[in-house]
């Protein structure tokens, strides 16, 4: 399979998602908030083995990125997009890969025999989710599987790079290589905040990944915890999608673009020119309340109906709606996932 060339090469940190029906007793066991998403400490530690022996669980592959490349495979040729990321030589690594390979994406995994695969616990009440993840081998993606032929092989093969920002915890070699490579050969490099603690106590590996970025996607939060972390006296949201914008950039051939999603507000997307950078709204498409199934990964959904359309060689407008229209079916879905049979994409009116 290396052999083959996929068009995008999304890196991240894959963890499974075990989605179960809870009840405030399972919180109140774990000590747990009904709409949080926490990091595991040892009293956390049992919660798998019992979402997994005494509830009725959905697995689903997770992982910001790999949501993201399951969301750009979704809406591109099959055998398109193939994710790499560091598992554990277990039976979640397995559940993980064949996840993928049902929904098209090539599981291009490290695997450490010492750590066991990255899983979230995913405990739903009524219409909250309480989050809690065990990052597990996820964090221990080294660049040597990079620089692997079999793995760089895949590399020289895509013509477009995602990388999610919780990947700046991990190996930000990995990601400068990605950049350097995207940079040399004017492919397109793209990283998304991922969450607002990344600018804010991940600064300085962000500020090395930056120069490389052709597309930086974030939401909201995330803008403005960039902006308090740099020292930006604003809390608009097109000034400092525009500030990010302005920043050194290596490959000069490719214009910086940035992109805000604002939940239910329209999404800001801002295009450094010579002059000052340009700025484009883009309303959400409307759904109704008895649609809203689960907001959870609609961000994931947006980047990789987004990329994916970058991909597919379409305009940033086009793959802003392409995003807007993924992410539309992805939050009517339980959990990070989309609708199967597929949907066909039909552009807003």
């Amino acid at each position: 399979m290396s052999a083959q060339k996929f068009q995008l090469l999304c890196l991240g940190n894959p963890l499974l998602d075990i989605q179960v029906n809870g009840d405030q007793e399972l919180l109140d066991k774990y000590d747990l908030k009904a709409d949080d998403a926490i990091l595991i400490e040892d009293k956390h530690k049992p919660i798998y083995q019992e979402l997994v022996s005494k509830y009725n669980p959905l697995f689903v592959p997770g992982g910001a990125a790999q949501n993201s490349a399951r969301g750009a495979q979704y809406v591109l040729p099959p055998n398109s997009v193939v994710y790499v990321g560091c598992v554990g030589d277990d039976e979640y690594a397995e559940i993980l890969r064949k996840g993928n390979e049902k929904e098209g994406v090539f599981s291009a995994y490290r695997v450490d025999k010492e750590v066991p695969t990255g899983k979230c616990g995913a405990i739903i009440t009524g219409v909250h989710r309480s989050l809690v993840t065990d990052l597990g081998a996820a964090n221990h993606y080294k660049l040597e599987h990079l620089k692997s032929p079999e793995i760089w092989s895949l590399v020289e093969g895509a013509e477009v790079y995602y990388v999610g920002g919780y990947h700046l915890t991990v190996c930000v070699p990995a990601i400068k290589a990605l950049g350097e490579h995207a940079a040399e050969k004017n492919k397109i490099f793209s990283i998304n905040l991922s969450a607002p603690f990344i600018p804010q106590f991940f600064k300085e590996q962000l500020s090395e990944v930056l120069p490389y970025a052709d597309f930086l996607i974030g939401n909201e939060s995330e803008a403005l915890s960039y902006a308090e972390a740099n020292g930006l006296e604003t809390k608009d949201i097109a000034e400092i999608a525009k500030s990010i914008a302005k920043l050194p950039k290596v490959n000069e051939k490719r214009q910086r673009v940035v992109v805000i999603t604002q939940g239910t507000e329209p999404t800001v997307v801002v295009t450094a020119t010579s002059g000052e950078p340009t700025v484009q709204t883009y309303p959400v498409r409307v759904l109704a309340a008895n649609e809203v199934v689960d907001t959870n990964g609609a961000g994931d959904a947006f980047a990789g109906g987004f990329i994916g359309a970058l991909v597919a060689g379409k305009s940033v407008d086009e793959a802003v709606d392409v995003g807007q229209w993924l992410a539309s079916w992805g939050i009517r879905q339980t959990g990070p996932s989309y609708p199967y049979p597929k949907q066909v994409y039909a552009p807003s009116s």
